[in-house]
């Protein structure tokens, strides 16, 4: 089936690379036209496909997130995929990791919501696909103690933000991967490969903890992402939907 976002505007984060890119190129290929937005201007524009313009967007700044969803116009769907993984605990976490994960994770998800959202209320309908992670309040995962903490605020932030306008046309849900091969990823396992005995070891640590014994790919993400944008999903609001490979059973 196609055309399944024919006539609808998405406006989309973090579309330089890995799911972010994947679901600006998934969303224009099902007909909607898509402002794809990342503060990696360079690799920005190599994203290139009929139906998508592309913006550079700092998600830490709050101005500049206002100016572009002004300059955006009308939007259907919002898809809020910037964020970033550090890798620590308890003990070692700093306190500018988490000034820093909480303003990329979650600030920039309020600020994006709060600016889209009139236009979507005016016009009473509009779909918000936040992204979180099976790592959050639904699973713990080692080395992973402020990146889960934010994973499960988005949790709360869009439950938040579904109970609030579900009379009103706006649906709200979050996707909640288990371990997904992008260019994210890779700085991991760079940054792991020493401690793990190389690169290969530290990737197959990797997959080991999936259940299926492979890493999720970015069209994936991409497809659930579609579904949630799209009226298929009409009836379904405030939901973190799991998509881990098994991760979690």
């Amino acid at each position: 089936m196609a055309g399944r976002l024919a006539g609808k505007r998405a406006f989309v984060t973090a579309a330089a690379q890995g799911i972010g890119r994947a679901t600006a190129l998934a969303f224009a290929a099902e007909g909607a036209t898509v402002i794809a937005t990342d503060k990696d201007a360079a690799k920005l524009a190599e994203l290139r496909a009929p139906g998508i313009s592309t913006q550079p967007l700092d998600m830490l700044d709050a101005a500049a997130i206002e100016a572009a969803a002004k300059d955006a116009g009308p939007l259907d769907i919002l898809f809020n995929c910037a964020g970033f993984v550090h890798q620590n605990t308890v003990l070692t976490a700093t306190e500018a990791e988490w000034d820093f994960a909480f303003d990329l994770n979650v600030r920039s998800m309020w600020r994006m919501s709060r600016a889209v959202l009139p236009g979507m209320l005016e016009r009473k309908r509009g779909a918000i696909v936040n992204m979180s992670s099976a790592c959050s309040s639904l699973k713990g995962a080692p080395n992973r103690f402020i990146y889960g903490t934010t994973k499960a605020a988005v949790i709360g932030l869009t439950k938040s933000i579904a109970t609030e306008y579900v009379t009103q046309g706006i649906r709200c849900n979050a996707i909640c991967p288990g371990t997904v091969d992008t260019p994210s990823l890779g700085d991991r396992i760079a940054a792991n490969a020493a401690q793990a005995g190389g690169l290969d070891a530290a990737r197959a640590a990797f997959v080991a903890r999936q259940a299926m014994g492979r890493l999720a790919t970015a069209e994936e993400m991409a497809a659930l992402a579609v579904y949630l944008a799209s009226d298929e999903s009409a009836f379904v609001t405030g939901q973190a939907i799991v998509i881990d490979g098994g991760w979690m059973l």
